[in-house]
């Protein structure tokens, strides 16, 4: 096994494995190749780079594979299967509105010298799949788990209640029933590719790694525990479970509907526009301003009223589940150069709206002489004698394990992804403090209370770990007695 340009490479021939793995959505794509014939699973939504693969090899994609109807990402199996005829094949129960095969359970695909065995693994969704490649000897070789099973963890069994009229201890329970019949008999040496790695919504105690063998997921997974009883199994993958990104359904429907293909959301998107027609845009249409440059160049200026969601964070995931409505129309303000990549990476979570951008950026802008915005943004050191001068309201935006691992004295707890449930308790006068954990997301909590109305904030800069460096007072989790 080689890493190659952050791609894991399989060159055990005959055949070729390559996980493509996306850091801002910590997702894995799958690329297998052997004799010439190409397999792709889980597809982000922009192709070119399967399609360009599958030249440099000299190979057909002959299927798309998908492990299920994915909540948190656009796939790319509607684009791909246009370009290349291939077909888009999906387990048991699942019920797309486009043409694909709904393959058995237990079916198997002949891909060059190798062949792809469906495990139907329902539990996630009922129609979650777990793709198992065996090797031209009919070996075991590797499974392509989706989000049935993670590194550490297992796909959490809320997000197809609905769907599927059942609870999500029902699902749990079914998701046990899978992993304990298809997966945990499987031999140890079978590696282990799932679709997501550590920072995804779609569980709660994942590894960084994003490949590892079965064997020692026995060893080290909770879930896959030999001696744990099924109910055992509902009560811990169950608790702890946070609300879900409310743009997640609305993915699901795109995967499952089918979407508009995104050289056309790029063709649309890439309008350059001045500032006095973006400006009269954004007053005519009602699109939302999303500035994604650095959070430091934000506080600095930016266009007023505009959101704040840097590229340079987990930028997808906080625009999805921040603005939620994948039809909201957006205008951008970007670095020079960044417009297509920051249209690409808000389709692959569905946001196709985007109008246009400020051409020649946020410089543009001033020299045109319009108005524009700052936020107050002062130093961990400058802050804490302020606050503790003043008496000042400190406003912690980070999640709740953040909070509950260390947080500062007196500090309210406000967390980003629920920032709107909590504008009431944000005083109206007197200047009030907000803080994350290295100093993104409280620029983006800023923005959205200035666009809001409420003015009078301070942003921490370095958040709540240049605080402590600079001596505020905190108090740290202590673990309840057991005695």
């Amino acid at each position: 096994m080689a890493v190659v340009n952050g791609i894991i490479e399989e060159k055990k021939k005959p055949m070729n494995i390559e996980q493509i793995y996306t850091g801002c959505l910590a997702q894995g794509a799958y690329y297998i190749e052997s004799n010439g014939e190409v397999a792709i699973i889980d597809p982000l939504r922009e192709v070119d780079p399967y399609l360009a693969r599958a030249k440099n090899d000299d190979a057909k994609i002959k299927y798309i594979f998908e492990t299920h109807f994915h909540a948190d990402f656009v796939s790319g199996h509607v684009t791909l299967s246009k370009q290349t005829g291939a077909p888009i094949i999906y387990g048991p129960q699942a019920n797309p509105t486009f043409d694909a095969i709904i393959a058995e359970d237990g079916q198997e695909f002949p891909l060059g010298d190798v062949r792809i065995k469906v495990l139907h693994t329902p539990g996630h969704t009922m129609e979650s799949t777990t793709y198992l490649l065996k090797d031209k000897r009919g070996k075991d070789y590797a499974i392509f788990s989706g989000d049935t099973l993670f590194l550490g963890d297992v796909g959490r069994p809320d997000l197809a209640q609905k769907a599927a009229d059942v609870t999500q201890e029902d699902l749990a329970g079914i998701l046990y029933d899978s992993l304990r019949s298809k997966i945990m008999p499987l031999s140890d040496d079978v590696i282990v590719y799932p679709a997501h790695g550590a920072g995804s919504a779609c569980g709660k105690n994942m590894m960084k790694e994003t490949v590892d063998s079965l064997g020692n997921q026995k060893k080290m997974n909770y879930a896959l525990r030999a001696d744990m009883t099924r109910q055992e199994f509902i009560a811990e993958v169950t608790e702890g479970l946070l609300p879900p990104p409310k743009y997640f359904p609305l993915n699901v429907q795109m995967n499952r509907e089918g979407y508009e293909d995104i050289g056309e959301v790029l063709k649309r998107g890439t309008t350059a526009l001045a500032p006095e027609a973006f400006e009269r845009a954004a007053n005519e249409t009602g699109a939302i301003v999303l500035d994604v440059r650095h959070q430091n160049d934000f506080v600095q200026g930016h266009v007023p009223r505009s959101i704040f969601i840097g590229l340079n964070g987990d930028f997808a995931p906080w625009v999805g589940a921040l603005i939620a409505d994948t039809k909201q129309a957006l205008l951008l303000v970007t670095p020079k150069g960044k417009e297509a990549e920051t249209i690409t990476r808000l389709s692959r979570v569905g946001f196709d709206g985007t109008i246009g951008y400020l051409d020649g950026g946020f410089e543009h802008w001033q020299q045109s002489g319009k108005q524009f915005d700052t936020m107050p943004s002062f130093s961990a050191t400058m802050a804490k004698e302020k606050m503790e001068a003043s008496q000042a309201l400190v406003f912690d935006v980070r999640k709740e394990t953040e909070y509950q691992a260390s947080h500062l004295v007196n500090v309210k707890h406000t967390p980003l992804s629920d920032l709107n449930s909590f504008l009431s308790e944000f005083p109206k006068e007197g200047d009030f403090y907000v803080h994350c954990a290295g100093g993104y997301r409280s620029v983006i909590a800023g923005s959205i209370l200035k666009s809001r109305g409420i003015h009078n904030l301070v942003n921490i800069e370095g958040g709540f770990g240049a605080l402590k460096e600079a001596g505020a007072a905190v108090t740290n989790y202590v673990c309840p007695s057991t005695q």
